[in-house]
Formats: C-alpha cells, sequence, structure tokens
C-alpha cells in the first residue's frame, strides 16, 4: 500500500523563482551590525500556535500543561515510597531483583513520557498570506474579484477510498488526511490522535509511539508494583498479627496500595485499547467518530490499514520519525 500517507514536500525541494544576489558587504562594524540585525528568525521564534518553545526551539511544551506535573509526581512518589517501605524486605524475605525490575521499569516510564510530553507531535506549518491567496484563487471558479470563502472539504482517492479533505480557516489550507486542528494549542496535527492532558500534549504522527510505549510500561510498572505490595502485606500478616499491623508498620505500602488500585484498571484499559488502535492502523480520533466503521451507512473501509496487524504494527511504531 504505498498510497497510504500522503509524503511531506520539503520546501527546499520546490522550485524557486529567480535568485538575485545582493553585492557583498562591506568590511566594518556598521556592515556587522546590519547583518546581525537582518538575520532571519527562525520558526519557532514566529510560531502562531499557543506552544512555548525551549531551548532554542528544540523543546516545545503546550501553554496549558494539563496535569503534567500531577501524572509525574504520582508516579516518582509511588515509586518511591516502593523503594523505601517495600524493597527492603522484600529483598530480604525474597530477592534482590525486585529493585532492580522496578528501577528499569521507573527510569524508561520517565523517559517516554518525557519524550511524549517534550516532543512535535506533527504539527503542520500555516499556510503564508501568498499562499492562501493563491488557493483561494483558484477555488474561485467565476474569476471575480470579490472574495469567495473556499468550500469547506476536498475529496481525494486514497486506495480505492474517498477521503475528504477539510478546509482550515485557521491554518488557510486544505489539511491532509487524518489531520485534526486541535482548538487547546491551535495547531494542525498529522495523524492527530487526541490531547491528552495527562502528559500535557497533543498526541499525533510525531510522538505517538513514544505515548504507547510509556502507557504500555507504565501498566506493567503499576502491576509490578501492585503485587509486590500485596506480596509485602501478605507476608507481614502471616506472622499472626494481622492485616491492621502490617499497613501500621508500613503506612507507605497502604499508600501505593490505594493509587495502584484505582489506576491499574484505567492504565490496563486505555493501553488495551490503543493497542487494538495499533493493531488496526486507527487514530483516537477516527474511532470515536467511526470515520471508517460504517455508522453512516455507507460500505467504507480504513484506507490505511495494510490488512496485516503485524505490518500496521511496524508501520505505526517502527517507522522512520517524519521530519
Amino acid at each position: 500500500m504505498n498510497n497510504c500517507e500522503y509524503q511531506q514536500i520539503v520546501p527546499q525541494a520546490l522550485p524557486t523563482g529567480t535568485v538575485t544576489t545582493s553585492p557583498q558587504p562591506q568590511h566594518g562594524h556598521g556592515t556587522a551590525k546590519t547583518e546581525k540585525s537582518k538575520k532571519p528568525r527562525r520558526k519557532w521564534e514566529v510560531f502562531p500556535g499557543k506552544n512555548r518553545f525551549f531551548c532554542g526551539g528544540r523543546i516545545m511544551v503546550a501553554r496549558q500543561s494539563g496535569v503534567l506535573p500531577l501524572t509525574l509526581g504520582l508516579i516518582v512518589v509511588t515509586t518511591g515510597l516502593f523503594f523505601t517501605f517495600d524493597c527492603p524486605f522484600l529483598v530480604k524475605h525474597l530477592t534482590s531483583c525486585i529493585p532492580v525490575i522496578g528501577g528499569v521499569l521507573f527510569i524508561f516510564v520517565i523517559i517516554t513520557l518525557l519524550q511524549t510530553s517534550f516532543t512535535d507531535p506533527g504539527i503542520l506549518p500555516r499556510a503564508t498570506p501568498d499562499e492562501a491567496a493563491d488557493t483561494e484563487k483558484h477555488i474561485d471558479d467565476a474569476g471575480n474579484t470579490s472574495y469567495h470563502p473556499p468550500p469547506r472539504t476536498q475529496e481525494v482517492l486514497i486506495n480505492q477510498q474517498v477521503v475528504k479533505l477539510k478546509y482550515c480557516f485557521t491554518c488557510r489550507m486544505f489539511r491532509p488526511p487524518r489531520t485534526s486542528h486541535c482548538s487547546l494549542c491551535d495547531n494542525c496535527v498529522e495523524r492527530f490522535d487526541h490531547h491528552c492532558p495527562w502528559v500535557g500534549n497533543c498526541v499525533g504522527k510525531r510522538n505517538y509511539r513514544f505515548f504507547y510505549t510509556f502507557i504500555v510500561l507504565l501498566s506493567f510498572l503499576t502491576a509490578f508494583i501492585f503485587g509486590c505490595v500485596t506480596t509485602h502485606l501478605a507476608l507481614m500478616a502471616q506472622d499472626g498479627k494481622g492485616l491492621v499491623f502490617a499497613l501500621q508498620e508500613s503506612p507507605g505500602s497502604a499508600v501505593e496500595l490505594v493509587i495502584c488500585f484505582f489506576s491499574v484498571w484505567s492504565i490496563l484499559g486505555l493501553s488495551g485499547f490503543h493497542t487494538y488502535l495499533v493493531a488496526s492502523n486507527l487514530t483516537t480520533n477516527e474511532d470515536i467518530k467511526g470515520s471508517w466503521s460504517g455508522k453512516s451507512g455507507q460500505d467504507v473501509t480504513n484506507p490505511y490499514s495494510h490488512k496485516n496487524i503485524l505490518i500496521n504494527c511496524c508501520s505505526v511504531l517502527c517507522g522512520p520519525m517524519p521530519p
């Protein structure tokens, strides 16, 4: 299925008009100041969306970070209590591999969370005034000078399936397939999945693999801590002193037990749901809208699916990182 995705066109590869060269400047302090003042600004410095940039544009975060600090705090606090109250007892009575497994899972969970939160999800640049005017000029079939707003959709054929492209009046362009405009970030995001307040960023084409890895590893970490805490309390209660004594002796384990019990089910469910989406090459946005489920009464199929679970997984998670 070579036509599953649109290939992004690099602006430098497009033909350009005649390039005029200015005469070489004279050496001197005044010329140096002029060159410095005329230095072109980078795209992130004139970015119109609701995002903030750090480290010279290498790190991007949403202006509304959502509950990312809460997510990070819950993971760090729960894991810290686990290493403080449970690991010493379990190492003494079971095996020393328990803190190693917990530490490895914790490190990878934090890394994938930060990658999801600080990576550009696949924001498409807005049309320049000249590009937008050219688009509207071609749409105005009447050829008069009065302004006509462009139609809301265009139809393209992808793998023998008609796909409608919607016009974004904010970015002033027809959105490529699977692209949607996020109202919170005020950007068009390629292969838009959803805006996740728990990671404080949109989830799209460039950071979906990090998001999926994060929720799967978080499921393992939560289930692992929950199982270890339960084992710890059960071993302490076997001495005949009861569960109440075990909770009094290890109050941190009680906090872990409550946090893990109420979070493990939702995290496991989310991991299972996104595993289904990856295997089907769907996005959350498409699944919620029922774009390819045939709910509208039309005979439609998912044009992006490779009809093979393994190929779908490799396509979503293992493909090259888009620019």
